[in-house]
């Protein structure tokens, strides 16, 4: 029996109707004391998540770009904005995980409330604003909390624009935070596609795209992965542009995609913190409104590039069958943020249980054996 989905979901999010956002914030303080090793009590309770919630198995394990990852399945950025557990996500059976949305000025995001559940849809409608405590803050903490051998799994960093900054200076802000926390992301996010924060989604446009990319690379004397982030909106003619970009700047991959600003066919007439349709509130939407489209944007640009730029597939995943399609459109990896909101911690285990036995099936030796197969018998 999974208890979060019979009682504890239901006494949150129907009899307390806890705030979201508060919600999130209790978690994440938890995490964060889990996080601590050092901290007998905590390590006891580690250990036990980690043979409840982890799944290893070989058929699941891939290297990419330089990276090990036990399994496909990370979690998204949004979930811990600030790397306060950056520790934990492994215990919590996940084989990658992407921390921020960091930017290099700190700052409060955008005016409460700004984060809503869409039960009818298995949805979220947020607009955050990239609340964060600035990179410097990260830079500092993680440098703290990393192990001396390094994170037991890859730890992305999702890098935003910093509100104040205008929009003609976005490469130096991304630099900026880029400097700060080179030596302690395993790979980097470009976050171009929130809708959040003003004319961000502007920065997709190859031009100003490019000037960014130019500027990370030159400084990537490590030779980091670099990733770039897009929204589901894209047209495919933009999105062939990013494509273009990312053979010319040799970035290690495309993520697909971020929210999306459709309200189309969403069955949540009115939203109750607000007392508004979902239509009449700014933000994006995730969770299973935004799954089809990003499959599809997942295997267009697996068609446009015959499985040459790796990509991380996002949007939607609540499912083994939901992962499953994803990865066989052409997603190496797959990340989770909504779908794990409502399945809770067994999800995870749940997932990759699910993928293990559609490899069986398909008479697969791995994972990476599935990735595009769907997109390669359509061809």
């Amino acid at each position: 029996m999974d208890i979060y989905q019979v009682a504890i979901r239901p006494l949150l999010f129907n009899l307390v109707k806890a705030d979201p956002e508060w919600l999130h914030q209790q978690t994440i303080r938890s995490l964060s004391w889990l996080s601590q090793t050092s901290n007998p009590s905590a390590h006891w309770v580690n250990q036990r998540l980690q043979q409840s919630l982890c799944l290893k198995d070989p058929r699941l394990e891939q290297n990419l770009f330089g990276l090990k990852f036990p399994n496909p399945l990370g979690l998204a950025a949004g979930f811990d904005k600030d790397g306060v557990a950056a520790n934990i996500w492994s215990s919590l059976g996940f084989g990658f995980a992407e921390l921020g949305t960091v930017t290099f000025v700190a700052q409060p995001g955008n005016p409460r409330p700004r984060l809503f559940r869409l039960p009818l849809d298995q949805a979220a409608l947020n607009r955050m604003g990239f609340n964060n405590s600035g990179a410097a803050a990260m830079a500092t903490r993680l440098a703290q909390d990393q192990p001396e051998l390094g994170w037991t799994i890859p730890i992305g960093i999702n890098l935003g624009k910093s509100k104040v900054t205008p929009l003609e200076a976005a490469g130096e802000d991304y630099l900026n935070s880029f400097r700060l926390l080179k030596e302690l992301g395993d790979y980097f996010v470009v976050n171009v596609s929130s809708p959040n924060t003003p004319g961000l989604r502007s920065l997709q446009d190859a031009s100003m795209l490019s000037a960014i990319l130019d500027l990370l690379q030159q400084e990537n004397n490590a030779q980091k992965p670099i990733f770039v982030k897009i929204a589901p909106d894209l047209e495919w003619e933009a999105i062939a542009d990013i494509i273009a970009l990312a053979k010319t700047y040799q970035l290690a991959g495309i993520i697909a995609t971020n929210t999306t600003i459709s309200r189309d066919r969403l069955k949540t007439q009115i939203i109750n913190q607000t007392g508004k349709s979902p239509q009449e509130e700014a933000g994006g939407i995730s969770g299973a409104p935004v799954r089809q489209r990003s499959t599809e944007v997942i295997r267009f640009i697996w068609q446009q590039t015959q499985g040459e730029i790796p990509i991380i597939g996002v949007g939607g995943i609540f499912t083994p069958e939901d992962a499953w399609e994803k990865i066989t459109a052409g997603a190496s990896l797959i990340q989770l943020y909504t779908g794990w909101i409502y399945q809770g911690p067994m999800m995870v285990r749940r997932i990759l249980e699910g993928l293990l036995l559609q490899l069986e099936k398909n008479q697969l030796h791995s994972i990476t054996e599935a990735v595009g197969i769907q997109s390669k018998i359509k061809n």
